[in-house]
């Protein structure tokens, strides 16, 4: 049997997809490999939504190619976003066989059969119906405890900085009973913890005859699978967000208390010039309808420093946002201009570099303490955490995470991985909950 070996990159999103496309690759004789010395098939699973992130990818090009070099005959590919977004310039650089995006998953047995020495092969068309519904993930993590299930793919937002209905084309969403048995097959197998995925979960809506499930009732029916089994998942989209959801979170124990909410900016004239659909007053009515329902829910957020014409106010406008809301954690960035946008196309990125930089400085300087001010406010608190393995600083504690989202500590004391361990929290730091 020939072994492929494929790197991950960008969000679980796309660890969900190397799950599918190993299940794909092992019905044409693929076995897993972590060791790239010995792989057939050398591929990397790419995201493009940052400029950084592609830039990457070119460098573990010359790193996989060395390897072809070394052994030939072994196969160099590029999926996902990356693949769907540049293309023929992926092959024109003559350093990959293979080029598939992420609808063309299927495609990869018949694409890597046609590879000859001058053939190489590429798919990319996207698909308004392809969702891998019925592909069971060959499971990646390490851990044996959380997975991951995609709800649906693609995006029709068309935020004007972002690139994802351009790389993974327009929402589609999974059949909600197909969800419900991969859920059931994890539980079987010993996980405790899915999260469900997807570009913006809350407008996940499955139509089938009579039946139509939303995602507040797909939440439910995961949720019925088992009760100690945890469910999350993201990400949410502040527009969609709705009460119903929330009041299913609020009334379902084993739903965690974590919500993932991207800002973005908190100025409104920055959101309607990204076209978040939404503005800061909707946002913060949004939080408030979440804190009321659920008290201990933990938030976090994106925040993007600079994008077109942001001013001071603008800038200002986020870090009040921040300040108010008081968010445990957040990806901050620097804006990127990403090719292809609405942003790229009709915007000037005209906030020079050490603007940006000294925006975003303050923006995680300010993140850093509120992290550090929710934390505090954990200590005394009594939490029930999912063990998930020993801490990497020090073999006799155990970490794992609790309801809301926040990374705990503890003593190990002879407990194991994939149970649930009852904690007090007596410190913390910004980002570690420390308890007995």
């Amino acid at each position: 049997m020939k072994k492929a070996y494929l790197e991950t990159y960008g969000c679980q999103m796309n660890v969900n997809d190397t799950e599918v496309i190993f299940s794909i690759l092992q019905g044409a004789g693929y076995a897993r490999t972590e060791n790239i010395e010995e792989a057939d098939l050398i591929m990397a699973n790419t995201c493009s939504v940052r400029d950084n992130a592609e830039q990457r990818i070119w460098g573990r090009l010359e790193v996989f190619n060395r390897q072809r070099k070394l052994r030939p005959g072994t196969l160099v590919g590029i999926v996902g976003c990356m693949a769907e977004r540049l293309k023929d310039k992926l092959l024109d650089t003559r350093k990959v066989d293979l080029v598939a995006g992420p609808d063309a998953y299927r495609s990869l047995p018949r694409l890597l059969e046609a590879i000859a020495p001058e053939s190489p092969q590429i798919d990319v068309l996207l698909s308004r119906e392809e969702t891998y519904a019925d592909i069971t993930p060959v499971r990646t993590d390490k851990n044996g405890i959380s997975a991951f299930i995609s709800i649906m793919r693609g995006c029709n937002n068309v935020c004007s900085y972002c690139v994802v209905p351009y790389t993974r084309g327009a929402e589609r969403s999974r059949d909600a009973h197909s969800i419900v048995r991969e859920a059931c097959d994890v539980y079987q197998k010993g996980y405790k913890e899915v999260t469900l995925l997807g570009q913006n979960v809350d407008s996940y809506l499955w139509k089938s005859g009579t039946e139509c499930v939303n995602f507040a009732r797909l939440l439910e029916m995961v949720a019925a699978v088992a009760p100690d089994l945890r469910v999350r998942f993201a990400t949410s989209h502040p527009k969609d967000i709705s009460d119903e959801v929330i009041a299913v979170m609020a009334s379902h124990p084993n739903i965690c208390r974590h919500i993932h909410l991207p800002v973005q900016s908190g100025s409104s004239r920055m959101l309607a010039l990204m076209r978040r659909k939404y503005d800061r007053e909707w946002y913060l009515e949004r939080v408030a309808a979440i804190r009321k329902a659920m008290p201990d829910c933990g938030l976090t957020t994106d925040v993007i420093a600079g994008f077109c014409s942001e001013t001071e106010q603008d800038h200002q406008d986020t870090l009040s946002l921040m300040e108010e809301v008081g968010f445990d954690w957040a990806f901050m960035f620097a804006y990127s201009d990403r090719p292809g946008t609405l942003a790229n196309r009709t915007m000037q990125d005209d906030v020079p570099a050490d603007v940006k930089n000294r925006r975003l400085n303050e923006i995680i300087g300010l993140q850093n303490r509120k992290s550090l001010e929710r934390y505090r406010s954990q200590i005394g608190k009594e939490l029930e955490v999912l063990v998930e393995g020993p801490s990497k600083r020090d073999p006799a504690q155990l970490c794992g995470r609790a309801s809301n989202n926040m990374m705990c500590v503890f003593p190990a004391r002879g407990r194991q991985a994939g149970t649930y361990a009852h904690v007090r929290v007596t410190d913390c730091t910004s980002a570690t909950l420390i308890c007995e």
